[in-house]
């Protein structure tokens, strides 16, 4: 199967130069990567419901005699209406069709077929429009329903993956060890890469599914435990006295237990083990990830080492620059903002600085890494929002130093299970409170009818001096129903709005743009800000009191929280609306989630449960395994047992297998060079 991967998808039958264009916007190059492109979900034609049983659901098969020719209705809009009378034995039914001769023609009259759809009650009667067909003997199986994108549908790519398959060998060779394999009584991969695109039954895909999520999961958690075993190096760098109560005693307010905690979990780190820290500091929005942060670069400084703290935009490394300057403005800590605004004359005096030693702490974007910023003595690298970085780019600002301590921040909860399965054997701080002083935000639900109430509500709140963020889920007008934010905008300004008091903010904008309007909002110049998600994650603006989320059922539990996490940034009591027609059980469940909790990390549970673990691997960061198959919350016994199995102590690497593992594994973190790097976080 190796070799497959090494064979342009252009050599498959069915591929020509225009599809192989659009298989390569989905990521598929080889015939290998098709063989591996696995279905997002399956059409389950196995299940036959009766027409009541089916009723009000969606997507369901019935199984259906045809009792009548095709009547033929010729509509005013110049659209042809087809209708056929049907039974499921019990109950009558009415099947239209718009525009399709050819499908109306195919049901033939007393014969049985099963036709899958959305059957609806209207008028004392059943209906269901444009369904799919199959003839009973066909429709005993799972049909695979592939990712798409314009120009190649999934049936298509059906028909490609049945192609790809013919070229397999009779026999693949296994890809994990032969133990694990016995261990953990999973099936062949031969079975499986057959059975997860065509599956016989159910039995087949579930056996097929756990295989493949096995895999995925156990070859990247033993990259992570190989990466940090092969960079885990020794370190010069190293504190003898530490500063932490002198940083807590000059600060305006007092820390949590937990950010203590957080603080003394670093401090110990490179007090004592001799190695360079690696440690990720995951907290909640609000959770005061910054003051751990500031106080360990506090202790390190006063040390006689240097300070780098890397953040993804302009905007949040001024914030922490004013932030750390506030800190520190007692103290003789001097610190250094590094971003690309900054003039040529003013960049080379900061660099000449840097190189010297005459600044400790130097705040920065990604400018950090350029090869004309030199340190003397750099001793603690700290990256904030740690997804947002590339391996390289982390790998080059250690780099700069002589193995250099790490912390990485970032302010996505994640579930527990799934944080070890993540950062393998990282270690984790996690700052699970709120500061105090904080309120808890108040979340409200409602339906699209409440819009001009909550518009009113807005008002209210910026004539108390309050800023408002108001969340589209699109830039430009659109056929799905999902409000743009320059539609939102205009009618804002009919309603009750001035057009002074309202910017649009999107990731259309070229940055400067962005950049401009952002500042605005922070100064309080702009009272509302319509904008998609680019809003900035970890700004602060402490005036801004209500956000509302548009369409809300198109956002995730965790991207809603993150959202929510605009707001409620000062002891102000600040508000969230949530507005969505959308009656999904699977949406009641999220807004009722919000509604009823601030916590993050209870939230990511819940996404975790609604969602499955496959999205959380897929989800903002950087370089972690393509679990693209359908999963639910109930695999993560099988993510537990491949990270169980991934004992490097424990592993045969002489299995012939390996040589299969070793490449995957230089896949998922792209270069040797970053295998063998010092930076182990991903």
């Amino acid at each position: 199967m190796a070799s497959l991967f090494k064979i342009d998808i252009k050599n498959l039958k069915g591929v020509g130069p225009k599809t192989s264009l659009f298989l390569n916007r989905l990521g598929v190059y080889t015939i290998g990567d098709i063989i591996r492109f696995f279905p997002r979900t399956y059409e389950d034609w196995t299940t036959v419901s009766t027409l009541q049983e089916a009723c009000g659901q969606k997507d369901r098969c019935v199984r259906l005699k045809i009792l009548s020719y095709p009547q033929i209705i010729r509509l005013r809009s110049g659209k042809t209406l087809y209708k056929l009378e049907a039974t499921d034995g019990i109950n009558l039914a009415q099947i239209v069709f718009y525009n399709s001769k050819y499908a109306a023609e195919s049901l033939v009259k007393d014969n049985e077929y099963i036709l899958r759809g959305n059957v609806e009650f209207k008028f004392g009667k059943y209906e269901i429009s444009s369904p799919k067909i199959k003839k009973t003997d066909e429709a005993e199986s799972f049909y695979p329903v592939y990712n798409q994108t314009a120009g190649i549908n999934s049936k298509k790519i059906s028909s490609l993956v049945k192609n790809a398959l013919k070229m397999l060998p009779g026999n693949i060779s296994e890809t994990l060890p032969e133990k694990v394999i016995a261990e953990n009584n999973l099936c062949s991969l031969n079975f499986a890469v057959r059975n997860i695109h065509f599956p016989k039954d159910r039995q087949s895909l579930e056996m097929s599914r756990r295989r493949i999520v096995f895999e995925e999961i156990f070859i990247y958690q033993l990259g992570i435990k190989l990466i940090k075993k092969n960079s885990k190096i020794k370190t010069k760098i190293k504190i003898k006295n530490e500063y932490s109560k002198e940083f807590a005693d000059f600060l305006p307010f007092e820390l949590t237990s937990v950010q203590k905690n957080a603080i003394s979990d670093c401090i110990n780190d490179i007090k004592n083990s001799g190695f360079s820290m690696n440690r990720l500091l995951q907290g909640d929005v609000g959770s005061g990830k910054t003051a751990v942060a500031a106080s360990l670069a506090y202790t390190v400084a006063k040390n006689g080492y240097q300070v780098a703290v890397m953040a993804p935009t302009e905007l949040l490394a001024a914030q922490h620059f004013k932030t750390f300057e506030k800190f520190f403005q007692k103290t003789n800590i001097k610190v250094g903002l590094m971003c690309g605004s900054l003039r040529a004359k003013a960049r080379k005096l900061l660099n000449e600085n840097i190189e010297t030693g005459n600044v400790d702490i130097v705040i920065g974007t990604h400018c950090l890494i350029s090869d004309n910023t030199a340190f003397k003595n750099l001793g603690l690298i700290i990256t904030d929002e740690q997804h947002r970085f590339g391996v390289n780019q982390r790998a080059k600002l250690i780099n700069k130093g002589m193995a250099p301590h790490v912390l990485v921040m970032s302010a996505t909860p994640i579930p527990r299970s799934l944080a070890l399965i993540l950062y393998g054997d990282l270690d984790i701080s996690v700052l699970n409170e709120t500061l105090p002083g904080r309120q808890k935000i108040d979340t409200f639900s409602v339906d699209s009818s409440k819009r001009h109430r909550v518009w009113n509500f807005i008002k209210n709140i910026i004539g108390e001096g309050g800023q408002c963020y108001i969340v589209c889920a699109s830039i430009v007008e659109n056929e799905n129903d999902i409000i743009d934010v320059n539609s939102y905008y205009e009618k804002m300004l009919e309603s009750v709005f001035d057009k002074e008091e309202v910017k649009i903010l999107h990731g259309k904008m070229k940055p400067l743009e962005k950049d401009l309007i952002m500042s605005d909002f922070i100064n309080g110049k702009t009272k509302i800000l319509v904008s998609t998600t680019v809003i900035e994650v970890g700004i602060d603006v402490p005036n801004a009191r209500i956000i509302v989320i548009e369409n809300a059922e198109r956002f995730g539990i965790s991207q809603l929280h993150q959202l929510r996490g605009r707001v409620g940034r000062s002891n102000l009591k600040s508000y969230c609306v949530l507005i969505s027609d959308s009656k999904s059980n699977d949406s009641k469940r999220r807004f009722s989630a919000m509604v009823n909790s601030n916590d993050g990390f209870y939230l990511s549970e819940e996404d975790l449960k609604l969602r499955g673990p496959g999205d959380f691997f897929g989800v903002n960061q950087h370089g972690v395994p393509n679990v693209n198959i359908p999963t639910s919350y109930n695999d993560i016994w099988i993510i537990k047992a491949a990270q169980k199995s991934a004992d490097v102590s424990k592993l045969d690497f002489s299995d012939p297998s390996f040589k299969f593992i070793n490449k995957r594994i230089d896949n998922i973190f792209k270069r040797r060079s970053d295998f063998n790097s010092q930076m182990v976080v991903f």
